[in-house]
């Protein structure tokens, strides 16, 4: 029997890390996915790290089990992806030392060291922060000396998966844009960048172009993934990158990555930075877009956390059955979502209701009010890219996880006026993506992405007295917690 051609697509987020088996014409076959584990460092208040070997072995694992799951499959190419903000350290020999994901914030303490931070927003399009790269780097160099006198480079967690695949290193553009060491204009490293953070133009590989093919698999690297030798290894990119290629959407649409986080994205042609500095300018996988965005933070987080709490035998579809019996809020929710009008983040939440308690209160509402609480953030963060550029398209393109959720994409088409478009693929979005820059190395047609489902913008009149509660409810939050 002939075997059908496929992709395989590894996908390491901030919870977990997947292989997909994905057809040239954007077809799911298989995916397979598991727990990444994180480390505590005691020599930092707040660092986490994992170790780079152990990834790798759950990467053969989901990806084995990933093509078990699809079948007879001829696998042509394996790309990449990552959460953006994670780092791997690797040696001299090629040996990874450490894995810094996007949550570890070990350089928190150095974070004044910046003489001029406004320099650094409008070279590396964003404010400077324990989050990115950069940062991570001076925290190792001041306190992990073992580690720094044996570091030779660093790259993203994506691209390293690409050295483990190909033996080629490099640093991919839009991943190379969070960093705070690229400058994300004039689409290089930025040797002013390095000079601020005393750190060695060494550590850095070479840029290298998303969709531009890294060369044949290893045949160890074959062979431990249980795939054929003849394989290519394909550039990747960030995961909201990647993402956001599976809408398809045009300069100047705005796209909501609703996942563990939710970045709230504009694609446009020229660099777009805030006077304010309270957004993210990056760079997108083509040649000439950048990334324009405001992010809403840990969104989908909290939304798993406390279905799993709430609902921790039911599936989705129970909620939202549960959700339309709702008649009025019983509670609001402040859950730590982020918003880029506030400079200090909201690290403590809760939910507010009527005292003493409803016998009417059900898990319900509270699911409810979690889901408008993600809805008002990306509502606001949306208001902040409007207010520096504008939108004056009537729709909004959506993927991701989160957008599974019937009331949320009702939330946000309401709140914001616009209606909201989501592709076929919108679950799976990054593996999407993933498959889009395989055809691209491969000179492949992709397959159509087909008619977009589209939720119209609806208020039954109470949604402006809601969003005011919810202001309300942030604001005495912000006041008892940010004093």
């Amino acid at each position: 029997m002939t075997k059908r051609e496929a992709y395989l697509i590894i996908d390491i987020g901030t919870g977990n890390a997947r292989a997909a088996v994905v057809s040239p014409g954007g077809e799911l076959l298989g995916i397979q996915r598991e727990d990444i584990l994180y480390h505590k460092d005691p020599l930092y208040p707040e660092a986490l790290y994992f170790d780079p070997s152990q990834l790798w072995e759950q990467i053969c694992r989901i990806a084995s089990a990933a093509l078990g799951a699809a079948g007879g499959v001829n696998i042509l190419a394996v790309t990449s992806t990552s959460q953006r903000e994670g780092i791997v350290l690797v040696d001299a020999t090629g040996n990874a030392l450490i894995g810094l994901p996007n949550i570890d914030h070990r350089g928190r303490e150095w974070e004044d060291m910046m003489p001029d931070p406004s320099r650094v927003y409008q070279l590396a399009g964003r404010y400077p922060g324990s989050l990115f790269p950069a940062m991570k780097l001076v925290g190792i160099r001041e306190r992990r000396k073992d580690i720094w006198d044996e570091l030779a480079w660093f790259t993203s967690i994506s691209d390293w998966i690409g050295y483990q695949l190909s033996g080629a290193a490099g640093y991919e553009h839009s991943q190379a844009s969070e960093t705070l060491l690229y400058d994300v204009a004039q689409k290089c490293w930025s040797g002013e960048l390095l000079g601020l953070y005393r750190l060695p133009a060494a550590l850095l590989p070479s840029l290298v172009d998303a969709g531009s093919v890294l060369g044949a698999i290893r045949p160890e690297a074959a062979a431990a993934l249980g795939i054929l030798s003849g394989a290519l290894v394909v550039v990747g990119g960030g995961d909201t990158q990647l993402a956001i290629m599976s809408t398809d959407p045009a300069t100047d649409d705005v796209v909501i990555v609703s996942g563990t986080t939710t970045p709230v994205i504009k694609l446009t042609d020229s660099y777009l930075i805030d006077a304010e500095e309270r957004t993210w300018t990056g760079r997108h996988t083509d040649e000439g877009s950048y990334m324009f965005e405001a992010n809403a933070g840990v969104t989908g987080l909290n939304y798993q956390r406390l279905k799993e709490i709430f609902y921790p035998n039911e599936d989705y579809a129970t909620i939202e059955r549960e959700l339309r019996a709702l008649d009025y809020v019983q509670c609001v929710a402040s859950l730590g979502s982020l918003l880029a009008d506030e400079r200090t983040p909201l690290t403590r939440g809760g939910f507010i209701f009527d005292a003493p308690v409803s016998h009417q209160l059900t898990r319900a509402d509270f699911v409810s009010s979690t889901l408008w609480d993600i809805a008002c953030s990306i509502y606001e963060n949306y208001n902040t890219l409007c207010s520096v550029s504008g939108h004056t398209r009537d729709y909004i393109w959506a993927c991701g996880g989160g957008m599974e959720s019937p009331t949320l994409r009702r939330f946000i088409a309401g709140l914001t006026g616009k209606k909201v478009l989501m592709r076929g693929n919108y679950r799976q979005s990054s593996a999407a993506g993933g498959a889009t820059l395989c055809n691209t190395a491969l000179g492949r047609a992709g397959g159509s992405p087909g008619a977009p489902e589209v939720v119209v913008p609806g208020d039954d009149g109470r949604y402006g007295e809601w969003y005011a509660e919810w202001k309300k409810n942030r604001s005495s939050l912000r006041q008892i917690f940010c004093k």
